[in-house]
């Protein structure tokens, strides 16, 4: 099996069968997909190394993420590959765990590879290692986190709009005793969300007490540790908002552990939809954040990322309204 069949087979040049595999060049969508259609048909396997050689481009990507065991990063996962595939690259996956320290393995692994771009999914950063990247002129996409230059692109959350949506959405139910779980304090977009709440507070003339912010890790043992402190108060909030879902289905534990109930005793707010949250009982209320988009623009950042271009994406967040919040009861106002 040869290019000239493929070629032949797609009505197209040889120079326009290269291009598409070997990534060289911009072809159409329209012509991109007639000849992947006939190198399905013919069932043509090209030579990795040799396209590696012929181009300089290993035609392969790295994405790192947080933490593989959170729903929201396999989605992510799932979309940066599927898009990467349709464009014949190859996807190599990292995960630091949350721990800044792994980061400079991850980094390595990439620079072994020679990967044409990557993806950082995640606000552990290593700053001389990501200089070291962006120096080898090798595009770099952040998440929340990064300046934009040459060769660099960001994709930002709109977390400010998300979380003043969660804020307005429980002070519309009566709620003025609001609690916020957060992330870890090492996490830029924790950090973000964070702000993001007082700010939405003090717009609003509310103002939070310090024992009703609690200190998750945005895993669910954390947020359940976090508000189990909450609820050892003898004033407690009537409503929680919590930096994502995770940390909310563990403030939903602790609610349930100690005899309360959702939301009639006390209203939950989660933050990024993941599947899951539609499944909880209540179901959870919580602000969407596209893993669609998101691991499509860091695709697309990389992959237009050799022009020297950088470029920031904002991605939106809109409210679902499920059954995990409530208006406060006369009692507990």
């Amino acid at each position: 099996m040869n290019i000239r069949e493929i070629a032949k087979r797609a009505g197209v040049s040889t120079a326009t069968v290269s291009r598409v595999v070997n990534g060289t060049a911009p072809v159409s969508p329209r012509t991109e997909q007639r000849v992947r259609k006939a190198i399905d048909r013919l069932g043509y396997y090209p030579n990795s190394h040799a396209r590696t050689l012929g181009s300089g481009k290993s035609h392969m990507y790295g994405l790192i993420i947080s933490d593989i065991t959170n729903p929201f990063f396999p989605e992510v996962v799932k979309h940066f590959e599927q898009i990467a595939v349709e464009h014949g690259q190859e996807v190599l996956i990292a995960n630091t765990s949350y721990q800044p320290e792994r980061m400079q393995v991850c980094i390595r692994r990439m620079l072994e590879r020679k990967v044409d771009g990557v993806a950082i999914m995640t606000s552990e950063m290593d700053a001389e290692l990501i200089e070291t990247l962006s120096n080898r002129g090798i595009p770099i996409v952040f998440l929340d986190t990064g300046d934009v230059g040459p060769h660099v692109s960001n994709i930002l959350i709109d977390y400010d709009h998300g979380v003043d949506l969660a804020v307005d959405h429980l002070v519309s139910l009566g709620h003025r005793r609001i609690a916020f779980v957060s992330g870890p304090p090492s996490l830029a977009s924790a950090v973000t969300r964070y702000d993001a709440f007082l700010a939405a507070l003090r717009k609003r003339g509310l103002k939070c007490a310090d024992e009703f912010i609690g200190a998750g890790n945005h895993r669910i043992d954390g947020g359940q540790a976090a508000m189990l402190g909450i609820l050892s108060l003898r004033v407690r909030p009537t409503a929680v908002l919590a930096s994502n879902d995770l940390t909310a289905i563990g403030v939903v534990r602790a609610i349930n552990a100690a005899g309360l109930r959702v939301p009639e005793d006390i209203s939950v707010i989660g933050f990024d939809d993941i599947e899951l949250s539609g499944f909880l009982q209540p179901p959870l209320t919580t602000i969407r954040v596209s893993r669609a988009e998101i691991g499509t623009r860091a695709f697309m950042a990389l992959y237009s990322g050799d022009k020297g271009r950088g470029t920031v994406y904002k991605i939106p967040t809109e409210l679902v309204l499920r059954s995990s919040t409530g208006a406060v009861s006369v009692s507990r106002a």
